[in-house]
C-alpha cells in the first residue's frame, strides 16, 4: 500500500485535473452525504419492489412447502441449486479483486475494491437463501452446524459434500465480511469526522475509534495483507467445494475431475461481468469517471476473456473426456444437452460464454463503455443457463429411462430467483447510500504517481522525453475522462 514510482508509460488510475485529497473525499462521499438523485430513487424503487416479491415467494413456499416449486421425483435439483452455485459465483469477483490482486500489488484494485467487496457480501446472502428454502423445513437449518449434546444425536455426516458447502461457504463469508469491513474503517472515520448530531454518533461506533495514528496504519496494513493471505485459498476452495456436490456423484454429466477448476474459473468469470455491471452503472450516476476509469474497465474485460477462454476449454474438455470414455451413459448424457429438450439453454450457454467474450479481443468492443455492460449481463446470463445445463440436464434423462421427466419452473420459481436478484440490488443500493462505495484512503495513494495530473506535471517540468510522452498521449486516446486540451497546453 506504500507510495511508488512508476513509468509514465503506465496509463493513469486517476484522471482529471485540480484532484486534490479534499477532492477526493468530496467526490465518493456525495451520494452519503447528499440526499440521492433521482437515478438512485428509481434503481431504489425497482430493486425494492423485486424484494418484495421475493418475500412473497419465499413466505409462499414456507407456508405451502416445496411443491410449489416444479421439482419432481426425477429432477430434485433445478432453479433452486441453479440459482445457489450462480451467486456463489458472482461472489467470488470481491474476494479476488481485494486480496490476489492486493498480493500482487496491483493498484488499479484501489477504485473498485471496496464495491466489489460489497457485492461478495450480498450475492452469498442471495446464496443462502436458496440453501436455507431448499431443506424444506427452515425453521431445523441449525441442524447442519454440529450441535452440543443437549440436541441429541444430531452429527451432520461429515463425509457429505453439502455439509463441506455450509463450513467453506460461511467461512468464505465471515472472512470476506472482515476484510471488507477492515478497509472500511478509515473512510468511516472521514464520514465521522465531517458528520454531525446523530450520525456522527453512529459513524464514531462503527469506525471503532480509528484515530489515523502511525500505529493505526501500520495494523491497518499487517491486518489486511493478513486476511489477504487467508483469503486467497478461499477463492480456490470455495467453489472447488461447491463443484463437489456434483463430481463426488456417479451421475452422467457429474462424475468428473475438471469440475474444480473449471468451477472456480466460471465463478470468477461471472464475478468481474457483475463487477462490470454494477461499476459502469455507478460510475456513470455517482459521477466516478476520473477514479474508474478506461484503464479499470479494460483491466476486468481482460480478466473476463482469459476466464472465459478456460470456461470454453472446459467446454471442449468435458465433450472429449465423454467421447473418450467410451461410457455410454456419459456420451449419450452430453448428446442429450447438445441435441435434446434443453438444447436451446446449452447453445445459449456456449453463445454468452464462450462466444460472446471473444469479442474483447477487439480493442474497440473492450474499451467500449456500452459494449462492456451489454456483454457483462450476456456473461451472467450464460453463466446461469450453465449452471442449469449441468444440474437439470444432467437430472432429467439419466440410467432408467423410465423415470425420465421434463422440469419446467412454476411463477414461484420464477419470482425467486427474479427476486433475488431485487434483494441484491436493495442491498447493494443502500451500500451505496450509507457508505464510501470507492475505497478514498486506497485511492488517495495514487495521487502523487498514479494520477492523470502527476504525469502532466512530469512532461511539463521536462522529466520526460519526447517520445515516451507522445506515446503515453496516445494511450489515453481511448479514455472518456481525459481532456485532450490539458496536453496541448504541456
Amino acid at each position: 500500500m506504500s507510495a511508488h514510482n512508476e513509468s509514465i508509460l503506465r496509463e493513469p488510475l486517476i484522471t482529471g485535473t485540480n484532484i486534490t485529497y479534499s477532492k477526493i473525499t468530496d467526490d465518493v462521499l456525495v451520494p452519503v452525504e447528499n440526499k440521492p438523485n433521482m437515478a438512485w430513487w428509481i434503481g431504489f424503487g425497482i430493486a425494492l419492489t423485486l424484494a418484495l416479491t421475493w418475500v412473497v415467494a419465499i413466505s409462499y413456499t414456507f407456508w405451502v412447502g416445496l411443491g410449489v416449486w416444479g421439482l419432481n421425483k426425477t429432477v430434485g435439483w433445478a432453479w433452486d441449486i441453479t440459482g445457489f452455485v450462480w451467486w456463489v459465483g458472482i461472489g467470488h469477483a470481491g474476494t479476488l479483486i481485494s486480496a490476489v490482486l492486493l498480493l500482487f500489488r496491483q493498484n488499479w484494485r484501489n477504485s473498485i475494491n471496496r464495491s466489489a467487496e460489497a457485492m461478495t457480501i450480498f450475492a452469498v446472502i442471495c446464496a443462502a437463501t436458496y440453501i436455507i428454502a431448499h431443506m424444506g423445513r427452515p425453521w431445523l437449518a441449525y441442524w447442519v452446524f454440529p450441535l452440543p449434546n443437549q440436541f441429541g444425536s444430531l452429527w451432520v455426516n461429515f463425509n457429505s459434500p453439502l455439509i463441506w458447502d455450509v463450513f467453506a461457504i460461511s467461512t468464505y463469508f465471515s472472512v470476506s465480511l472482515v476484510f471488507w469491513y477492515t478497509g472500511l474503517l478509515p473512510d468511516i472515520a472521514t464520514i465521522r469526522d465531517r458528520a454531525s448530531g446523530f450520525r456522527r454518533r453512529v459513524y464514531s461506533i462503527l469506525s471503532f475509534g480509528w484515530a489515523g495514528s502511525v500505529k493505526n496504519w501500520q495494523r491497518f496494513e499487517s491486518v489486511s495483507l493478513i486476511l489477504a493471505g487467508i483469503s486467497t485459498p478461499l477463492v480456490l476452495s470455495v467453489h472447488t467445494i461447491v463443484s463437489m456436490d456434483f463430481a463426488t456423484s456417479l451421475e452422467p454429466g457429474w462424475h468428473t475431475t475438471i469440475f474444480p477448476p473449471y468451477f472456480v474459473a466460471g465463478a470468477i468469470f461471472s464475478g468481474f461481468a457483475m463487477v462490470q455491471t454494477l461499476l459502469l452503472i455507478a460510475r456513470k450516476v455517482m459521477k466516478w469517471e476520473n477514479y474508474i476509469t478506461m484503464f479499470h474497465i479494460e483491466s476486468m474485460n481482460i480478466v473476463i476473456i482469459v476466464t472465459g477462454s478456460i470456461v470454453g476449454v472446459a467446454y471442449l474438455t468435458e465433450l472429449f473426456v465423454a467421447w473418450y470414455s467410451g461410457v455410454e451413459y456419459e456420451q449419450y448424457a452430453f448428446l442429450n444437452r447438445i441435441s435434446g429438450p434443453y438444447w436451446w439453454a446449452y447453445w445459449s450457454m456456449m453463445t454468452c460464454n464462450v462466444i460472446s467474450p471473444q469479442l474483447f479481443w477487439f480493442k474497440k468492443i473492450r474499451t467500449s463503455i456500452w459494449a462492456s455492460w451489454v456483454l457483462s449481463i450476456v456473461v451472467n446470463i450464460g453463466m446461469w443457463f450453465e449452471r442449469f445445463v449441468i444440474i437439470v440436464t444432467s437430472l432429467h434423462r439419466d440410467y432408467l429411462p423410465s423415470s425420465w421427466a421434463m422440469f419446467y419452473p412454476t411463477p414461484i420459481d420464477v419470482l425467486l430467483f427474479v427476486g433475488s436478484i431485487g434483494v441484491f440490488f436493495t442491498l447493494f443500493l443502500l451500500f451505496l447510500r450509507v457508505l464510501p462505495g470507492i475505497a478514498m484512503a486506497e485511492v488517495k495513494l495514487l495521487l502523487k504517481s498514479s494520477s492523470d495530473q502527476a504525469k502532466q506535471k512530469l512532461i511539463r517540468e521536462g522529466k520526460i522525453d519526447a517520445e515516451q510522452a507522445e506515446y503515453y498521449q496516445q494511450s489515453l486516446e481511448k479514455f472518456d475522462s481525459v481532456s485532450k486540451s490539458d496536453y496541448a497546453k504541456t
